[in-house]
């Protein structure tokens, strides 16, 4: 299994940083193929066949876990530049 981890720096406010991870997930369920729900307030939780994940925010960072299966692997670089992106974008929003 191959993991990927990104941790982004914030300064939003509880709420706009729950609707940025928001926008993470949307992104990634639809361009990966994923189901996502929250684990209470502050735990996003996505899984598909061979990938499982948790984006947890904190006061002042957002961390993503990502777990790839074998088949998966191959294609960490692709999704970890893609999710990093993401996540740069929409958690440096003021």
């Amino acid at each position: 299994m191959a993991d990927i981890q990104i941790v982004q720096e914030h300064k939003l406010s509880p709420e706009r940083a729950r609707a940025a991870a928001q926008q993470v997930a949307d992104k990634v369920a639809a361009e990966f193929g994923m189901e996502c729900r929250w684990d209470g307030e502050d735990v996003l939780r996505f899984e598909r066949s061979g990938v499982e994940g948790a984006l947890t925010l904190g006061e002042q960072r957002a961390a993503l876990r990502i777990k790839l299966g074998f088949l998966m692997s191959a294609f960490g670089p692709a999704i970890e530049a893609k999710v990093a992106d993401k996540m740069k974008r929409v958690f440096a929003a003021a």
